[in-house]
């Protein structure tokens, strides 16, 4: 029997094209939640964009019959618009409760509930607090699912094997060799211990067709622009980073493990010491989400002055480090150097963008579909780069498993031209670290 699925606001907001992903079922939409939506076109940001773009959807399929009796789509499934059932039912505590949009997809709920040949009713929704609300009231309740990956705490991007010790020191002496068995992705990193010697290993990268080890050689003694990796998995993402034949590079970790660091180290050392990109392009999700900037007075850098701090952090430790080298590799004006620019990511649709090094802070916050905005502005000879912790969210239309970051990690898995790198342990400082586990 077919299932009926009721859409909230926040589904539609979230994915434009959710009505589509629900097999031969039914899609129900309250006329309430049309409203809600409506009220975000204006916006000039993802939530407004994804408002019009539910119109214009909905627009074209009012083309093949009425809405509110339901339209046939593609997939073999049903469109309503529902309009005319009962708003609340003053027979169930609880209906009471809420706004009313709430309140109509829960009443909708409880009428299909109570009709005969409905088949299963379904609400989903985003809000943790609906679907809570929906329990209680025995009406089974969803998080919408459709764009949601592993977690990305079970994919670090890099493996530990055991391996002969003919095979460590094959490694080790510069030499490829064959991976044992198992399934490996392109560009993962792994660390080859030989059996019965933990100490004696070597550090290697999976190749592009994922048949061999490759050696770990792109990492002088010096690091990039005097940073060095810390530990086996920063010593992995500094590889990642300062390998040309990688074109994406993921970072994942909590709040001191070193990936924004480490990206803008990488970056500044392949501008200014090798010359391999033009110019070192940091974006930053300003918040709210997507939001313009606004009328803060002054130029576009001092507005995004507030967002991009930790940037700016990031560079002046770099500085100090690179000062105290026995060979400058940056200019001494590096904070105010006209190779590094900072820019609201707000800008960035309709650009293209070749022969840079680009960093996109703080991912964790951007949609889907605002990362493949992102990653199709990429032109020839670029590199980007994308840091975040999938665990801190201030978007409330995303979580952990539906952010863009973690989407794009899992899509690009199996692809040559990206890598990815999990960083676990915090280096900022012991209490930093101590902080980060404790609270």
């Amino acid at each position: 029997m077919r299932k009926n699925f009721i859409l909230d606001t926040n589904v539609l907001l979230h994915d434009p094209q959710s009505v589509f992903r629900f097999d031969d079922n039914c899609v129900l939409i309250p006329i309430e939640v049309i409203q809600e939506i409506d009220q975000f076109k204006r916006d000039m940001n993802e939530l407004g964009r994804n408002s019009r773009m539910v119109a214009t959807l909905l627009d074209h399929l009012r083309e093949k019959g009425k809405l509110a009796e339901g339209v046939e789509l593609d997939n073999g499934g049903t469109l309503r618009i529902v309009c005319g059932e009962p708003l609340r039912r003053p027979d169930v505590p609880g209906m009471e409760l809420g706004d009313e949009v709430d309140r109509r997809i829960l009443s909708l709920a409880i009428h299909l509930q109570g009709t005969p040949n409905n088949g299963n009713v379904i609400v989903v929704t985003k809000d943790v607090n609906l679907r809570l609300r929906a329990d209680v009231l025995d009406i089974c309740a969803r998080d919408y699912r459709a764009q949601k990956i592993t977690d990305p705490e079970l994919y670090t991007g890099w493996h530990v094997l055991n391996v002969a010790p003919p095979v460590v020191e094959l490694l080790n002496s510069g030499r490829r060799t064959k991976l044992p068995t198992g399934p490996y992705l392109p560009n993962e990193f792994v660390m080859l211990q030989a059996e019965g010697d933990e100490s004696n290993n070597a550090l290697g990268r999976v190749s592009k067709d994922a048949s061999e080890v490759l050696p770990i050689s792109n990492i002088g003694s010096d690091g990039a622009v005097g940073i060095k990796p810390l530990n086996l998995e920063q010593t992995f993402a500094l590889s990642a980073l300062l390998d040309d034949s990688i074109g994406l590079v993921t970072l994942t970790g909590k709040a001191g493990t070193g990936k924004t660091l480490l990206a803008v180290a990488a970056a500044l050392h392949k501008v200014f010491v090798e010359d391999r990109y033009n110019r070192v392009l940091v974006f930053r999700p300003t918040m709210p989400l997507g939001n313009d900037i606004g009328y803060l007075p002054g130029t576009v850098e001092e507005k995004m002055q507030p967002w991009m701090q930790p940037i700016m952090d990031a560079l002046e430790l770099i500085r100090e480090e690179d000062k105290r080298a026995r060979r400058r590799a940056l200019p001494p004006d590096i904070m105010a150097c006209e190779e590094i620019s900072i820019e609201p990511l707000t800008y960035i649709r309709g650009r293209s963008i070749p022969h840079q090094f680009i960093v996109i802070d703080e991912a964790q916050n951007l949609t889907p579909l605002e990362v493949k905005t992102v990653i199709t502005r990429v032109g020839v000879g670029t590199k980007i780069v994308l840091t975040g912790d999938p665990n801190q969210i201030d978007n409330p239309y995303i979580d952990a498993l539906s952010n863009g970051l973690t989407f794009l990690m899992d899509r690009f898995r199996t692809s040559d031209l990206a890598a990815h790198i999990g960083l676990y342990k915090g280096e900022r400082s012991a209490l930093a670290e101590t902080a980060a586990n404790l609270l």
